[in-house]
């Protein structure tokens, strides 16, 4: 058992689900900030259910968070896609997905703060995505994940003289719901999209989630400000999907 607590946004599936997993088996308290509440129990797993594209709804979750808990690690893990062509894309995708991405992030961690400051130790981290290079389709996702990328080096500056690191990884093409919800799973597109990367597959969720164990790890101390990006060489290149 650790004294640490994580509030991980978007706990229910996928890459959070298997962090949260991952990190209860460290000893750590684990709370889910999700729409609805995790479909497993733990003794140190906790819920705070909240629409984060829903500003007020957020507010109210932090509050609760800040009430509740004393938080060590902030995962910003939660997001959508909302893929448009320039034809089709609206300003509030934008809108939305900017409250969901970078919004919501910014008022958990405000709740978050004074107990980090205290301690003199924290540590936050941001689902982002290589998306954030540019991707066809992504006009609203690509604009809201770059910003997640300028906003945690800001943080990073601000918080490093408390301890408090500020990262981010950012994945490419991983096996989880978000990707099906574009690609149909195990269609002749998901092969021929696998064979374009690098290393020859596509990711799993516990490549992105062993990366954020590395960012929550408090050895890791001299490490702040960063994308990891988590793509299998796709970063380096083009790829298109």
């Amino acid at each position: 058992m650790t004294d640490y607590t994580a509030v991980i946004t978007g706990a229910t599936q996928g890459i959070g689900a298997d962090l949260a997993d991952r990190l209860l088996v460290q000893g750590y308290t684990v709370v889910s900030v999700a729409r609805t509440a995790p479909d497993k129990a733990h003794p140190n797993l906790h819920s705070v259910e909240a629409d984060l594209l829903d500003p007020v709804a957020v507010t109210a979750a932090a509050d609760e968070i800040k009430t509740r808990f004393d938080v060590t690690h902030l995962v910003h893990n939660a997001g959508l896609i909302w893929p448009n062509l320039i034809e089709e894309a609206k300003p509030e995708d934008i809108t939305g997905l900017a409250q969901l991405h970078l919004g919501s992030a910014l008022t958990l961690l405000q709740a978050s703060l004074p107990n980090m400051k205290k301690r003199q130790f924290g540590r936050v981290m941001f689902n982002a995505s290589r998306a954030a290079l540019g991707a066809p389709t992504r006009t609203a996702y690509s604009a809201s994940k770059a910003g997640m990328i300028g906003m945690a080096r800001t943080w990073a500056l601000e918080l490093a003289q408390h301890g408090i690191t500020v990262n981010v990884v950012a994945p490419g093409p991983i096996l989880t719901d978000n990707f099906w919800g574009i690609i149909e799973k195990d269609s002749p597109q998901q092969e021929a999209l696998a064979k374009r990367i690098p290393v020859g597959r596509l990711g799993t969720v516990q490549d992105v989630t062993n990366a954020f164990l590395f960012f929550c790890n408090p050895e890791n101390s001299f490490v702040t400000g960063q994308t990891l990006y988590v793509c299998g060489g796709a970063s380096v290149g083009s790829l298109m999907i």
